[in-house]
């Protein structure tokens, strides 16, 4: 109160993100000019944060002096298919078991309807892109064999789709999961491979039975050398699974501890700490929650594991590209670095990057990487691909050691002597070095010095644009600064301007690889996606020459890989997608799914909340990639013209519901969505009596 405060003698924050961490000032070691320095002076700050995303928790303990606080993800739900996908599943096993050619013209009605014949198309002719069938009737000299071909294609998708994960609703602050939650968890983390009686093992003990009077030490010693019922591991009748199953069950009921871990810190008690991380990839060592969680050794990237993966991602990714370019190898890749997906992978990011320009890790004896070794050309046998390394701030202030190593790779790369034609790298560097340029290897491009974020969604959120070309130049004037070693004072932790560089990057690139990490938070689920790399491709793309069969600026390509799984380098494939085809798996699996629409819809305020950003999100994505008519079509009937959800969604949070009619006039207005008259007259009369009852609302205040 001394100071003109209100006598607080503690902050407590809820959830991911605050505000205080992401402002102005120093990236590491908080100084008087440090804008949450001055917000937060001594103030204790208890910060309830999520247990998944452990790089932006580095952040708030850095710069907003967090206490950490973990909460549990929601439980998983599988998608199922539902409405007319699970029609077309009917018919298709249908068709299959009785090969009815009654039936032919039905299904592929149905798919057209569904949209799906844009993800598993109908070729006149096998193997010919170009002769896609569009028409309503299938042309009579199709073949039947091909035919029963494009039907295993498409009962295959419609597994894909059945089986996706989604979050299920939100998770409650310390509250203890139903049987019903435990067995999503328990179902997702054995992928459905867990007997009846393996759950009833599980099921065995709760904790109430203990009671949790004992020491920890003693119930985690019983947890691992007995199980929690007091069997031995050794009976016959208990598989290795149902053990592991019923110690998952156990943690995942100790949620309780996260309100716990609240008390302990405003009594200023000692916060357990744990590591932050997904129990899908990362086991059940994240468990439980209620804990100070923490990262990983930034020295000690790219894992082994990850460098495994990351070769085949790389190795998959090239394939991907040469496949769609009659063989041509892509001269830049752009690779999105982020600190997320690179603690929780523990590299692969990085391990994506050194195999596509052809290096690897060496490490020392104490299993520290302190360099970035090239692979020869005569072993690596294709040539170094150039990389335009798309940084976010958190990576480049949490891994400056990783960004000084690739640093001095890329001007080693740059300057070795080798043939341009098999060395992108130093082919580009040679050109930007004849036209003048300063520091031409420079690779490593991220926001402002001490500064976070493309701007971009903020420019979405706001409708303040009008072409979509404006949102790429808004990313590429926030990220036209280069770091490494060479950069600023060094240390990977000041830049330097190169817009020259970055420009030439952009022009060179082809390609885009981005990381999902996490079941929680895909492609659709939240801002930072389409305004970093959604925003990225557009940069490129806005410096591309016409394309004459389309008469529009060339595309440049995303490549998609979901990371959120337990890595196992024996997987002899990893899937890199499309990013327009993950796009249409996450929202037919989530936002247009009736079951995770429900899920979200009962929570109240913050699954309105919800729904809200993913719409908002639909636009940014249509804007810097493309969102397929059939998508903005079902999520205005799921949505806005259902009237028992409308109405509960504008109940529980009017601001939310006036916020989904007005994206998806938005996007008819910015002709992102073809959608009849009648539609779009019933969402105006929509959107102004939600204006009219928010008004009401402020009124009475």
């Amino acid at each position: 109160e001394d100071k003109g405060g209100i006598g607080a003698q503690s902050v407590i924050h809820l959830g991911m993100h605050g505000t205080v961490e992401w402002l102005p000032g120093q990236p590491l070691g908080n100084d008087r000019q440090s804008w949450s320095d001055e917000l937060l002076g001594g103030l204790p700050n208890i910060y309830v944060y999520a247990a998944n995303n452990p790089s932006e928790s580095i952040l708030a303990k850095r710069r907003g002096y967090g206490t950490l606080v973990s909460y549990n993800v929601p439980p998983y739900g599988r998608a199922g298919l539902y409405l007319e996908l699970a029609n077309l599943r009917d018919l298709v096993n249908e068709y299959r078991t009785g090969e009815s050619d009654d039936l032919k013209q039905t299904i592929w009605n149905t798919c057209q309807r569904c949209g799906i014949d844009i993800e598993v198309p109908l070729l006149l002719i096998e193997g010919d892109e170009d002769s896609k069938i569009t028409d309503p009737d299938i042309p009579d000299i199709l073949s039947k064999a091909y035919f029963d071909k494009w039907i295993k294609k498409l009962s295959d998708y419609l597994d894909l789709l059945q089986e996706r994960l989604f979050s299920s609703g939100l998770h409650v602050l310390g509250s203890k999961p139903s049987e019903e939650d435990l067995r999503s968890y328990l179902s997702a983390y054995f992928d459905d491979s867990l007997s009846e009686k393996d759950y009833e093992i599980a099921f065995e003990v709760s904790h109430e039975d203990l009671g949790w009077k004992l020491p920890q030490f003693i119930l985690d010693f019983a947890s691992t050398y007995f199980g929690l019922d007091g069997h031995s591991k050794d009976e016959g009748d208990r598989s290795e699974k149902a053990d592991q199953a019923q110690q998952i069950v156990s943690l995942l009921s100790r949620n309780t501890e996260e309100l716990d871990g609240v008390l302990t810190a405003l009594d200023g008690g000692y916060v357990r700490p744990a590591p932050g991380g997904d129990l899908l990839r990362d086991g059940t060592a994240v468990l439980p929650t209620g804990r100070n969680i923490h990262a990983l050794d930034p020295y000690r990237m790219p894992a082994q594991g990850a460098w495994a993966r990351g070769q085949k991602i790389a190795k998959e990714t090239i394939k991907q590209h040469m496949e769609a370019n009659q063989g041509q190898y892509p001269e830049t890749i752009a690779c999105t670095l982020w600190g997320l997906d690179t603690i929780k992978t523990r590299g692969e990011s990085i391990a994506i990057v050194l195999a596509l320009v052809g290096a690897k890790p060496v490490k020392e004896g104490t299993g520290r990487v302190v360099r970035f070794d090239l692979i020869p050309l005569e072993e690596l046998k294709r040539p170094r691909i150039d990389i335009l390394a798309s940084m976010s701030g958190i990576f480049r202030d949490s891994f400056a050691n990783v960004v000084d190593l690739l640093d001095d790779m890329f001007e080693r790369c740059a300057s070795v002597d080798e043939p341009v034609e098999m060395n992108f790298i130093r082919k580009h560097t040679l050109e930007l070095a004849e036209d003048g340029v300063e520091r031409p290897a420079a690779r490593l491009f991220s926001n402002p010095p001490g500064d976070y974020g493309s701007m971009v969604n903020e420019v979405v959120g706001s409708g303040d644009w009008s072409e979509s070309e404006s949102l790429g130049e808004t990313w590429k004037g926030r990220n036209v600064f280069a770091y490494g070693r060479n950069e600023g004072e060094g240390g990977g932790i000041s830049g330097t301007a190169r817009p020259d560089v970055l420009d030439k990057l952009l022009t060179t690139t082809e390609r885009i690889v981005q990381e999902i990490d996490s079941v929680e938070y895909g492609l659709t689920d939240i801002q930072e996606y389409y305004a970093n790399t959604g925003a990225l491709k557009k940069a490129a793309e806005n410096r591309k020459p016409v394309d004459k069969k389309t008469n529009k600026k060339k595309t440049v390509a995303l490549s998609v890989v979901e990371a959120f799984s337990s890595s196992n380098e024996k997987d002899t494939k990893i899937p890199v997608r499309d990013v327009e085809d993950v796009l249409r798996l996450e929202y037919r699996s989530k936002l247009l799914n009736p079951k995770w629409r429900d899920a979200m819809v009962n929570q109240g305020s913050g699954g309105a909340y919800e729904v809200s950003q993913r719409m908002t999100a639909m636009v940014g994505w249509a804007a810097t990639a493309k969102v397929d008519n059939f998508v903005f079509d079902q999520a205005a009937e799921r949505y806005a013209l259902d009237e028992e959800v409308a109405k509960k969604l504008q109940k529980a949070n009017p601001e939310a519901f006036k916020n989904v009619v007005r994206r998806l006039l938005e996007a008819s207005g910015r002709n992102m969505w073809d959608a009849d008259e009648e539609t779009l007259d019933k969402l105006r009369e929509l959107y102004s009596d939600a204006d009219d009852m928010i008004e009401q609302v402020d009124a009475l205040y």
